[in-house]
């Protein structure tokens, strides 16, 4: 398996493993295009995707962290779940610095094995926001 940026060849691949995971990311193109797309590729199929924001184009409470980057979404084709594929999407993502996260309760022990730090105040829609930065384990 190999991480690298996607192109715009991989639109629709990203959109269905996405769209799967029902998650809506707007303006993916441009995301493609400015390089904010990360994809787990292996035998040239897309197992995985996650969607990267600078943090100035993400909510206030982003930038009130000081993070780097706000991970808008992060998802893997089902049947290949629990193989480290989101870790490494993350993995690749860290890469670029510090990151935040929102994301729903159940999701919390994925952000927990990456040593996200939980913030105590949940976002407007109940979600929880999570923050990595380099040095947490």
């Amino acid at each position: 398996m190999q991480v690298r940026e996607a192109n715009l060849a991989d639109r629709i691949d990203v959109r269905r493993v996405l769209d799967a995971a029902m998650l809506a990311v707007e303006d993916l193109p441009d995301r493609i295009d400015e390089g904010g797309v990360l994809v787990a590729v292996e035998n040239d199929s897309v197992l995985g995707a996650c969607v990267l924001v600078p943090s100035e184009e993400a909510p206030a409470w982003v930038v009130a962290t000081g993070v780097d980057v706000h991970v808008d979404a992060i998802a893997v084709r089902r049947r290949r779940r629990g193989e480290g594929i989101g870790r490494a999407l993350i993995d690749r993502a860290r890469e670029r610095g510090s990151l935040s996260a929102a994301f729903e309760t159940d999701v919390r022990p994925f952000y927990d094995d990456l040593g996200f730090e939980i913030l105590d105040e949940k976002t407007a829609d109940g979600r929880l926001r999570g923050v990595w930065t380099p040095g947490q384990t």
